[in-house]
Protein backbone atom coordinates (compact mmCIF):
# COMPACT_ATOMS: atom_id res chain seq x y z
CA UNK A 1 0.00 0.00 0.00
CA UNK A 2 2.82 2.38 0.91
CA UNK A 3 4.60 1.61 -2.40
CA UNK A 4 1.38 2.36 -4.33
CA UNK A 5 0.95 5.73 -2.56
CA UNK A 6 4.55 6.66 -3.37
CA UNK A 7 4.06 5.62 -7.02
CA UNK A 8 0.90 7.71 -7.35
CA UNK A 9 2.66 10.69 -5.76
CA UNK A 10 5.53 10.33 -8.24
CA UNK A 11 3.12 10.21 -11.18
CA UNK A 12 1.39 13.42 -10.05
CA UNK A 13 4.76 15.10 -9.48
CA UNK A 14 5.85 14.09 -12.98
CA UNK A 15 2.60 15.41 -14.53
CA UNK A 16 2.92 18.77 -12.77
CA UNK A 17 6.60 19.05 -13.68
CA UNK A 18 5.92 18.21 -17.34
CA UNK A 19 2.71 20.15 -17.93
CA UNK A 20 2.95 22.87 -15.31
CA UNK A 21 0.40 23.75 -12.68
CA UNK A 22 -0.92 26.72 -14.65
CA UNK A 23 -1.76 24.50 -17.65
CA UNK A 24 -3.82 22.23 -15.42
CA UNK A 25 -6.29 25.04 -14.68
CA UNK A 26 -9.36 25.54 -16.85
CA UNK A 27 -8.98 28.10 -19.63
CA UNK A 28 -11.53 30.96 -19.82
CA UNK A 29 -14.24 30.41 -22.45
CA UNK A 30 -13.14 33.41 -24.57
CA UNK A 31 -9.53 32.24 -24.79
CA UNK A 32 -9.76 30.27 -28.02
CA UNK A 33 -9.61 31.09 -31.71
CA UNK A 34 -10.33 28.88 -34.69
CA UNK A 35 -9.79 30.21 -38.21
CA UNK A 36 -10.74 27.98 -41.15
CA UNK A 37 -8.90 29.40 -44.19
CA UNK A 38 -12.13 30.39 -45.99
CA UNK A 39 -13.28 32.42 -42.97
CA UNK A 40 -10.14 34.50 -42.41
CA UNK A 41 -10.94 38.19 -42.78
CA UNK A 42 -8.29 40.06 -44.74
CA UNK A 43 -7.78 43.82 -44.72
CA UNK A 44 -5.29 46.23 -46.22
CA UNK A 45 -1.76 45.63 -44.99
CA UNK A 46 -0.02 47.74 -42.37
CA UNK A 47 1.20 51.21 -43.41
CA UNK A 48 4.77 50.03 -42.78
CA UNK A 49 4.61 47.87 -45.94
CA UNK A 50 4.13 48.93 -49.56
CA UNK A 51 0.61 48.99 -50.97
CA UNK A 52 -0.65 45.69 -52.29
CA UNK A 53 -0.15 43.84 -49.02
CA UNK A 54 -3.12 42.30 -47.22
CA UNK A 55 -3.17 41.23 -43.59
CA UNK A 56 -5.20 39.21 -41.12
CA UNK A 57 -4.58 39.40 -37.37
CA UNK A 58 -5.42 36.00 -35.90
CA UNK A 59 -4.35 36.46 -32.30
CA UNK A 60 -3.39 39.38 -30.08
CA UNK A 61 -2.46 42.82 -31.37
CA UNK A 62 0.90 43.16 -33.16
CA UNK A 63 1.06 46.84 -32.18
CA UNK A 64 0.87 46.09 -28.44
CA UNK A 65 2.85 44.21 -25.79
CA UNK A 66 2.13 40.49 -25.79
CA UNK A 67 1.94 37.54 -28.12
CA UNK A 68 0.44 37.88 -31.60
CA UNK A 69 -0.14 35.85 -34.76
CA UNK A 70 -0.84 37.50 -38.10
CA UNK A 71 -0.78 36.61 -41.76
CA UNK A 72 0.53 38.80 -44.55
CA UNK A 73 -0.43 38.25 -48.17
CA UNK A 74 1.86 39.65 -50.89
CA UNK A 75 1.35 39.79 -54.66
CA UNK A 76 3.81 38.13 -57.04
CA UNK A 77 7.09 40.04 -57.30
CA UNK A 78 6.54 42.08 -54.13
CA UNK A 79 9.76 43.55 -52.70
CA UNK A 80 10.43 44.22 -49.03
CA UNK A 81 13.52 46.43 -48.84
CA UNK A 82 16.24 45.93 -46.19
CA UNK A 83 14.90 46.39 -42.69
CA UNK A 84 15.04 45.03 -39.15
CA UNK A 85 12.74 44.42 -36.18
CA UNK A 86 12.81 45.18 -32.45
CA UNK A 87 11.68 41.64 -31.58
CA UNK A 88 12.59 38.17 -32.86
CA UNK A 89 10.67 37.52 -36.07
CA UNK A 90 9.13 34.07 -36.66
CA UNK A 91 7.94 33.37 -40.22
CA UNK A 92 6.10 30.40 -41.69
CA UNK A 93 5.46 30.43 -45.45
CA UNK A 94 1.87 29.26 -46.03
CA UNK A 95 1.73 29.73 -49.83
CA UNK A 96 4.02 30.90 -52.61
CA UNK A 97 7.76 31.43 -52.18
CA UNK A 98 9.56 34.04 -50.11
CA UNK A 99 13.08 34.75 -51.33
CA UNK A 100 14.91 35.81 -48.17
CA UNK A 101 18.26 37.59 -47.96
CA UNK A 102 20.40 39.01 -45.18
CA UNK A 103 22.17 42.36 -45.13
CA UNK A 104 21.53 46.05 -45.50
CA UNK A 105 21.51 46.13 -49.33
CA UNK A 106 18.86 44.48 -51.51
CA UNK A 107 20.47 41.84 -53.75
CA UNK A 108 18.29 39.17 -55.43
CA UNK A 109 21.37 37.02 -56.03
CA UNK A 110 21.95 36.75 -52.27
CA UNK A 111 18.49 35.41 -51.39
CA UNK A 112 17.48 31.92 -50.42
CA UNK A 113 14.08 30.54 -51.48
CA UNK A 114 11.61 29.62 -48.74
CA UNK A 115 8.78 27.70 -50.45
CA UNK A 116 5.42 26.94 -48.81
CA UNK A 117 5.93 24.98 -45.61
CA UNK A 118 9.24 26.69 -44.75
CA UNK A 119 9.89 28.27 -41.36
CA UNK A 120 12.53 30.71 -40.25
CA UNK A 121 13.34 33.04 -37.38
CA UNK A 122 15.93 35.76 -37.07
CA UNK A 123 17.26 37.75 -34.15
CA UNK A 124 16.46 41.27 -33.06
CA UNK A 125 18.15 43.85 -35.27
CA UNK A 126 19.22 41.48 -38.08
CA UNK A 127 19.09 43.36 -41.39
CA UNK A 128 17.18 41.40 -44.02
CA UNK A 129 15.15 41.80 -47.21
CA UNK A 130 12.88 39.69 -49.39
CA UNK A 131 10.85 39.36 -52.54
CA UNK A 132 8.00 37.03 -53.46
CA UNK A 133 7.50 34.52 -56.24
CA UNK A 134 3.81 33.94 -56.87
CA UNK A 135 1.17 35.22 -54.50
CA UNK A 136 2.78 34.56 -51.13
CA UNK A 137 1.21 34.22 -47.69
CA UNK A 138 3.33 34.40 -44.55
CA UNK A 139 2.32 33.74 -40.97
CA UNK A 140 4.23 35.82 -38.44
CA UNK A 141 4.09 35.20 -34.73
CA UNK A 142 5.98 36.56 -31.80
CA UNK A 143 5.98 39.14 -29.06
CA UNK A 144 4.67 42.60 -29.78
CA UNK A 145 4.95 45.32 -30.44
CA UNK A 146 5.93 44.27 -33.95
CA UNK A 147 7.97 47.04 -35.54
CA UNK A 148 9.79 47.45 -38.81
CA UNK A 149 12.65 49.91 -39.34
CA UNK A 150 14.01 50.36 -42.84
CA UNK A 151 17.78 50.56 -43.29
CA UNK A 152 17.21 53.37 -45.81
CA UNK A 153 14.50 55.71 -44.44
CA UNK A 154 13.50 56.57 -48.03
CA UNK A 155 12.19 52.97 -48.39
CA UNK A 156 9.67 53.45 -45.56
CA UNK A 157 6.18 53.92 -47.06
CA UNK A 158 4.94 55.62 -43.85
CA UNK A 159 6.80 58.81 -44.86
CA UNK A 160 5.14 59.06 -48.27
CA UNK A 161 1.91 60.84 -49.12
Amino acid sequence: MKKMAISISLVFALVFATVGAADMQAKPAGDMGLYPAAEIEWSDGPPSLQQGTRMAVLEGDPAKEGMFTMRLQFPDGFVVNPHYHSQIEHVTVIAGTLHFGMGGKFDRAKTRPMPAGSFGFWPIGMRHFAYTQGETVLQLHGKGPWTITYVNPADDPRGRK
